[in-house]
């Protein structure tokens, strides 16, 4: 990679790109209003799960998506994106990861001079393939230069950024106790990205029970900052 291929990572991997990231706690507001996360020690918990969740998940597909954007294989790009939504069980994070995704794909579409982009983005139009924010990430970060391991650091830092932005405004820490949180959590990245690459499609796994049934409750409360 070159000094322009990482810092175009840099910008699409930037937590103020926007893309509607700050409308989403990705779980952690029911997890607050529920008592399961209550200060900064409960918090690292919870984004560290969220983690392990991204890197037997969604992370799996962004690789799958970078590769197959790589490859000029259309039919890849589409089966990533579709095994996302289907392993996504509740209504708040299918909204979250389909208006990332196509956001993600009309703000670099007109940027980064590569008709993958903007072939996988009439396609989300069309209603051929989902658009979700992880496919997004690797055709993207593809067309950008990237190589896939930025392209899966920046799938998962925007993983703790998203969470840890929004406990700032919910949670009493402040922002060395989250800084401090994702410096810890972003020492795991290179065994996430072991465990990630030697995956397939078909090993996309997102067990985490207390947080499935924590985005229930969520979609039902009737005093709400974030949209999950």
């Amino acid at each position: 990679m070159t000094l322009l291929d990482t810092a175009r990572a840099l910008q699409f991997g930037d937590s103020a790109l926007p893309i509607g990231a700050f409308s989403f706690s990705s779980g952690l507001e029911a997890a607050v209003e529920a008592g399961v996360v209550t200060d900064a020690a409960t918090l690292e918990e919870f984004v560290r799960t969220a983690r392990r969740q991204a890197t037997t998940g969604d992370a799996i597909a962004v690789l799958a998506a970078h590769r197959a954007a790589r490859a000029d294989d259309m039919a890849g790009v589409v089966e990533a994106d579709e095994e996302v939504l289907l392993r996504k069980l509740n209504d708040e994070a299918r909204a979250a990861t389909l208006r990332m995704g196509r956001k993600l794909g009309e703000l670099a579409a007109p940027l980064v001079d590569a008709p993958m982009v903007t072939k996988w983005l009439d396609a989300v139009g069309e209603g051929a393939t989902p658009g979700t924010y992880p496919a997004a990430i690797g055709i993207v970060l593809a067309a950008a230069g990237a190589d896939e391991r930025d392209a899966f650091a920046v799938h998962q830092y925007g993983v703790s950024a998203t969470i840890l932005g929004a406990a700032l405004r919910i949670l009493r820490v402040d922002h060395h106790d989250t800084q401090a949180i994702a410096f810890r959590v972003n020492a795991a990245i290179g065994d996430e990205y072991a465990a990630a690459s030697t995956a397939t499609l078909g090993d996309m796994s997102t067990y985490a029970p207390v947080t499935d049934v924590l985005a229930a409750l969520h979609v039902h409360a009737h005093v709400r900052m974030f949209m999950s």
